[in-house]
């Protein structure tokens, strides 16, 4: 079970991990991600005063982010419209991600839709700033996100593209999320991993779940 990216005239013809890299990062999302890595680091860099307030900050990030993923999965970008008083409430991030199960190789619809993107960038921002008690924790928290985020658009782009996995560990991520594609919607929820989705229960073998009707429209039609 696969599902391969068609190549535009953009695209890589050829299936190298470099090749995928190459194309990739010629996107503005990618870029604008690995330039707000860029300056949070540099600022953290020159800031400095490392403290157990950093290593703090990093282990809590790093222990919630399969978690985090797996909920905004679910309850974000899995939403379905409602209509109240005769207006539907609807919103870009799961509008996109509903266009995207309907046809996972469009490669537009790959990345995070730009402006969801930057709204969720500038409001992560603030809240670094609000939330955590010092400038150092601000910086390595917004530093380490970015990081996060950019991880997560390069393995969820490497994931539709035609480049074959090489490692066991990808392999499995992959193949996960074709399942979560062309199988069955309500399982195999992670992205750059699958440790919620073992700890939650939504990792089962892909014999044991019915092929769904609403995986590519998540059952918003």
């Amino acid at each position: 079970m696969t599902a391969t990216v068609p190549l535009d005239r953009r695209a890589p013809r050829a299936t190298t991990l470099r090749d995928e890299w190459r194309f990739f990062r010629g996107h503005v999302n990618p870029r604008i991600q690995a330039t707000a890595l860029a300056v949070t680091l540099t600022a953290r860099l020159a800031v400095g005063d490392w403290g157990a307030g950093d290593a703090i900050v990093a282990a809590a990030m790093l222990a919630a982010q399969p978690f985090f993923e797996w909920t905004f999965h679910v309850y974000v970008l899995h939403y379905r419209p409602i209509t109240v008083f005769g207006r539907t409430i609807d919103f870009e991030l799961a509008r996109k991600h509903r266009e995207h199960h309907a046809d996972p190789t469009d490669v537009a619809l790959i990345f995070v839709p730009l402006r969801s993107m930057l709204i969720a960038m500038g409001v992560s921002t603030v809240v670094a700033f609000v939330a955590l008690p010092t400038l150092q924790a601000s910086l390595t928290a917004l530093a380490l996100g970015s990081a996060l985020l950019l991880a997560y658009e390069w393995s969820h782009y490497l994931v539709h593209s035609r480049y074959r996995p090489k490692t066991r560990l990808f392999k499995a991520i992959c193949r996960a999320h074709r399942l979560h594609h062309y199988k069955n919607e309500q399982y195999w929820f992670g992205v750059t991993n699958h440790t919620a989705d073992r700890v939650l229960r939504t990792y089962p073998d892909a014999g044991d779940v019915p092929t769904s009707p609403t995986a590519r429209d998540l059952g918003a039609r």
